[in-house]
């Protein structure tokens, strides 16, 4: 009987600290340019592979989620590695979904990053960023984790120098805010004026953040263009920016699409403050996560099956 290897995963959660829209692209998406940060809050998957001559692929956890990235991911990886066998998955979500956290997309990714390991075989960054992008525009960043700058639809990527540690508030209402809806509302907004403008300010705002010695002191204000089209349709989450801002917060903005809104402090104490003022709706407490503590995660949770600590993580079992 083949043994079955498993591991505990922990799929973190991440930040827009920027977010610009410039139009439409010809492929229907839309160009964008991102500022990604990967924060504390997350899921816990639990996988599980048995070798086996079919493939079965089970999803268990606490949310029924049809067309599961995490599963679509499992036979993606299944198929690239040309490999059959039993995979189980117990997904535990705690990272609000529908709420431009980012949930599902890191799910996917711990799955392309884990289960190749698991496996035994070996995924080179050249197939696992297509087979990302594939599955969704979110899901690349998560196979680097920390700050990066995210183009064209959010695949295209650059690592950044991490932001300094902070304490976060975030802010999840459990308000649903159609993506699509929010891209149609934007849409005649965007002019090719704008485009340039916004460029330009998104270039100053990386290099002032991110740009090595003498880089401003943390995020600063940042900008989310969804903002003005999903505040006009949910004012309450204006209100909840405005009153992070008043408790301190720098910057105090809303997250993806919405319709969760965070604020970053510069003490801990600070942070605890407005964590307790606004417990009348679901709130959580984070930090921002290093891209070196996000790799040091993984390498701790799949230590059993691999012999360094490399990027990806690679299996003891290749041969």
């Amino acid at each position: 009987m083949s043994a079955t290897r498993r591991a505990r995963l922990r799929a973190l959660a991440k930040l827009n600290l920027d977010l610009r829209i410039l139009g439409k692209r010809p492929d229907g998406y839309h160009e964008l340019r991102s500022v990604f940060h990967t924060i504390s809050l997350a899921d816990t998957l639990d996988i599980a592979f048995t070798p086996a001559r079919r493939t079965r692929i089970t999803l268990s956890g606490n949310l029924d989620i049809p067309d599961n990235l995490a599963a679509r991911a499992t036979q993606a990886v299944l198929d690239a590695t040309r490999t059959t066998g039993a995979v189980e998955l117990d997904l535990r979500k705690r990272i609000p979904m529908g709420a431009g956290l980012g949930g599902g997309s890191s799910d996917a990714a711990a799955v392309l990053l884990a289960l190749p390991v698991l496996i035994g075989r070996r995924l080179p960054v050249s197939q696992l960023i297509p087979l990302a992008g594939g599955l969704g525009s979110d899901v690349p960043f998560f196979l680097i984790g920390g700050a990066a700058a995210g183009m064209g639809r959010g695949t295209e990527l650059y690592p950044l120098p991490d932001a300094p540690a902070r304490h976060g508030v975030l802010v999840a209402p459990g308000l649903h805010v159609s993506t699509a809806a929010a891209y149609s509302a934007l849409g005649p907004r965007l002019t090719s004026e704008s485009q340039q403008n916004k460029i330009v300010s998104f270039q100053s705002r990386v290099w002032s953040v991110f740009g090595g010695p003498g880089r401003a002191d943390g995020p600063p204000e940042g900008c989310n263009d969804f903002e003005t089209v999903v505040f006009e349709q949910f004012p309450q989450l204006a209100s909840f920016k405005k009153r992070l801002s008043r408790l301190g917060a720098k910057p105090a903005m809303m997250t993806g699409s919405g319709s969760a809104v965070f604020g970053l402090f510069r003490r801990p104490e600070e942070a605890a403050r407005a964590l307790e003022s606004l417990r009348e709706v679901p709130v959580f407490a984070v930090t921002l996560v290093s891209r070196a503590r996000y790799r040091s995660l993984w390498w701790r949770a799949l230590a059993s099956h691999i012999k360094e600590k490399v990027w990806p993580p690679q299996s003891r079992y290749i041969r």
